[in-house]
């Protein structure tokens, strides 16, 4: 439960038919570092299967420093973590502080259920930058670290006490390119029968 005793809203889901016209990207991060938070860009630059340019991320495979010690020959499937503003507006709600790249995403998002989208979802940032969905974001204690009881925060239940990942999802990026703040989000949705998001 977060601060003042009030947990993260439960997102709606993703209407097929829906036109995603007002999805933009509000902000874009990255670190050379690893790190928790991830400073704050103009601009970042994708590359088509490694990543962010510039970030302690890029890779092929794993670069998360947890699993590199489990098996460094993974496949990277964390190459980008996006991050709703809706989901800061939420916290914020709840007692807490937290703006874009804070929790270490490198696209922050507005106008975009991204906990709806199912597995495999292509996203387009920008012109010509396309990223696939691959799932969610695994939240660890360095949420608390950041902030006392946010990684409870993230984890709310919904109706029948299933746990909910909040913290973000993750992507490969297929087609490289700029990302700023301001750039139009295209959704491609995959064919039917749509798999949910599971932690990766």
């Amino acid at each position: 439960m977060a601060r003042g005793g009030r947990r993260l809203r439960q997102t709606d889901r993703v209407n097929n038919g829906r036109r995603y016209a007002d999805a933009v990207v509000t902000a874009v991060s990255r670190d050379e570092v690893h790190g928790f938070s991830k400073p704050v860009r103009e601009q970042i630059r994708l590359v088509a299967g490694l990543g962010v340019e510039g970030d302690a991320h890029l890779g092929s495979t794993v670069q998360h420093l947890s699993r590199v010690k489990r098996d460094p020959t993974q496949p990277n499937l964390r190459q980008v973590h996006l991050v709703a503003a809706e989901t800061h507006d939420d916290l914020g709600r709840c007692g807490f502080t937290v703006s874009a790249g804070q929790m270490g995403e490198n696209v922050t998002t507005r106008g975009l259920d991204l906990f709806g989208l199912p597995t495999g979802t292509l996203l387009q940032l920008g012109d010509s930058a396309v990223i696939e969905v691959t799932g969610l974001r695994n939240p660890c204690f360095q949420l608390d670290d950041f902030q006392d009881g946010l990684l409870k925060a993230l984890l709310p239940r919904d109706d029948d006490g299933t746990v909910l990942f909040r913290a973000g999802i993750m992507a490969v990026v297929l087609e490289g390119g700029g990302v700023r703040p301001g750039d139009p989000i295209g959704v491609t949705l995959p064919a039917r029968p749509h798999r949910p998001l599971e932690r990766v």
